[in-house]
């Protein structure tokens, strides 16, 4: 029997599909477990009760502090914290803080240790300052307590980080993402100068590279952590944790820094240094940015801006990355003609001391990577070339920290050397002319080029990361690529560790013997190629041509070192590192071209 119409509509509800369920926002503040998040802020609590304690108990009976600093230390150690628990109610704002904090505790923890192996060498004015010569000191209570709350704080990330660790979301995109590890890398340069300038006796000052192993691998750990955990911040599906995470981290930047600017400030004979000054900057940028909307419009009000909103973002991306390597050629000229050593004799007899100035023999080569960061750069501005310019200079910024470390090695060898007795810097008769050392403008604007040339990549990185957004995905590079690049990458490794040229009586500072400022830079460019040559085998055609094209740059430029550098020693003949790094070069432009070939197939 057919159903009547009243029984059919009874049976409707009961046929319709169930209404579906509303969807459920990735990492939404009721998803997270609250007890662990409770733990992780308890932890974090009793941390910074530890790291508070610490600024009242001496890390040493040998010293105490140079200045009241626990005001100071209480604010930095506790403020965060007193943030994060106000912010349970908002359970991603409250978990990222936490995790900002956490970022920067391994690196802590290393710096702290240095007050066990060498306090005396330490430069913690804030809590450790002598007032004599130390050979050596034991460490106090104080000591323990900064262990206690370095490894507190980081467990209390570890907890924060379980409990709101991602379920295979993706991120949605984020307007200020590239800009912020910028800002990192901009910081991390800062924390590895040195924290203040002294004239105080007691506290020898210098950078990260000049000091002892735990202390550099404190401040390496920190320079390191603060843009990778920028990038991991950013990396969260959470709009709230990762505004938190970026917070948290700018608080524990400015907790490092903070200390010696506050150092050089309060006493007569310690001066502020740029370094700290700069990570502030950088730190207090990124708390700015944090408390800015990170994501970007939705993709349905994307897609209604009829495509045109796409390019003033990538315009300002190419302005930024060609005005950054503009500046980057600019100073690296300027520490080109500058002098890079400067010589005061200091003559008894004579009513004035007489100054002169020495140039480094790499001044040239130096000179010859700006001219080529400086013809891409152009090409970055350019619009029809901006792609492929923007590729090469993605690699070519490595040929500015190739040539400059190299001569930053002669204004540090020339200071170190030249003032010791012997050769100028002691006579005890004071007859004869006492000469003294100092590092020159030149040394100064070559370290800057140093500087302005990582700063150019991660923009030249960032600018790619937009133009692929903006092109979309492509095919891969033909399968017959891989073994030129291979091989090139290979070469390319092998040259960079072997001298390009021979000197008698002259040792190249090389990657896997006497390993010196200059190796800095050998590893720098041969990581780059290594890098270049994996994404290659990874990219569409003509970026991997690009990116191939520049690590055969790179290689030529090395090998140019020959009659650049050589040449101003005299005498100089070609070496192992010159043939291979031409050998390497040639793999390089034999697979970037096979790779144009194959773009130019399947166009």
């Amino acid at each position: 029997m057919k159903p009547t119409p009243k029984s059919a509509a009874k049976r409707t509800p009961a046929t319709k599909r169930p209404a579906e369920e509303p969807p459920i926002t990735p990492w939404a503040d009721d998803d997270y477990v609250n007890p662990q998040l409770t733990t992780a802020l308890v932890l974090l609590a009793l941390g910074a009760v530890a790291l508070t304690a610490a600024a009242f108990v001496p890390v040493s009976p040998a010293a105490s502090p140079g200045f009241t600093s626990w005001p100071w230390l209480a604010v930095l150690a506790l403020g965060p914290v007193f943030a994060a628990v106000t912010m349970r109610g908002k359970p991603g704002l409250a978990a990222g803080v936490v995790l900002g904090l956490a970022a920067l505790a391994p690196g802590r923890l290393v710096l702290d240790l240095q007050f066990a192996v060498n306090g005396p060498l330490t430069i913690r004015p804030e809590l450790y300052l002598p007032d004599r010569f130390l050979g050596g000191s034991s460490v106090g209570a104080g000591f323990w307590l900064l262990v206690a709350g370095d490894v507190l704080t980081a467990g209390a990330g570890v907890v924060a980080w379980r409990a709101v660790r991602a379920r295979d979301e993706e991120p949605e995109r984020r307007r200020w993402r590239l800009l912020v590890p910028l800002l990192a890398v901009a910081a991390s340069v800062g924390l590895l100068t040195a924290p203040v300038h002294s004239d105080n006796g007691f506290l020898l000052a210098r950078a990260a590279f000049e000091g002892p192993w735990p202390a550099l691998g404190g401040y390496l750990l920190l320079a390191a952590a603060l843009p990778f955990a920028a990038v991991l911040a950013l990396a969260a599906p959470s709009e709230r944790v990762a505004r938190g995470a970026l917070g948290g981290l700018a608080a524990a930047g400015c907790g490092v820094a903070l200390p010696s600017v506050v150092a050089g400030l309060s006493r007569d004979d310690l001066h502020v240094a740029w370094g700290p000054v700069l990570v502030l900057l950088a730190m207090v940028a990124v708390a700015g940015l944090a408390g800015t909307r990170l994501t970007e419009t939705s993709k349905e009000d994307a897609e209604n801006l009829a495509g045109a909103a796409k390019l003033p973002g990538l315009f300002w991306w190419r302005l930024t990355t060609g005005v950054l390597g503009l500046a980057t050629a600019l100073a690296a000229v300027i520490g080109t003609l500058a002098p890079q050593v400067a010589v005061t004799a200091l003559n008894p007899a004579a009513a004035a001391p007489v100054s002169a100035a020495a140039e480094s023999p790499a001044r040239w080569f130096l000179l010859a990577a700006a001219i080529v960061v400086a013809v891409l750069s152009l090409g970055v501005l350019v619009a029809p070339t901006a792609p492929v310019a923007r590729s090469l200079l993605a690699l070519a910024w490595a040929g500015i920290v190739l040539a400059g470390t190299a001569v930053l090695n002669t204004a540090l060898t020339a200071t170190q050397a030249g003032n010791l007795a012997g050769f100028g810097g002691a006579d005890p008769s004071g007859a004869a002319p006492v000469f003294t050392y100092d590092l020159g403008a030149g040394a100064a604007w070559a370290f800057a080029a140093l500087v302005l040339a990582v700063l150019a990549a991660l923009a030249a990185v960032g600018t790619g990361v937009v133009e692929r957004e903006d092109a979309g995905d492509g095919a891969q590079p033909n399968g017959g690529v891989l073994t030129p690049v291979v091989a090139g990458a290979v070469l390319a490794v092998a040259a960079f560790g072997l001298p390009v040229f021979t000197v008698p009586g002259y040792v190249a500072p090389g990657l896997w013997s006497n390993f010196d400022t200059p190796s800095w830079g050998l590893l720098t460019a041969a990581a780059v190629v290594v890098g270049a040559a994996v994404l290659a085998l990874r990219s569409r055609p003509r970026p991997a041509a690009a990116l191939l094209a520049g690590a055969a740059l790179l290689a030529v430029l090395h090998a140019a070192e020959l009659p650049l550098v050589g040449g101003s020693f005299g005498g100089a003949s070609p070496a192992t590192g010159f043939w291979v790094a031409l050998a390497a070069a040639v793999a390089l432009l034999v697979a970037a071209a096979m790779s144009a070939a194959g773009a130019r197939r399947k166009a």
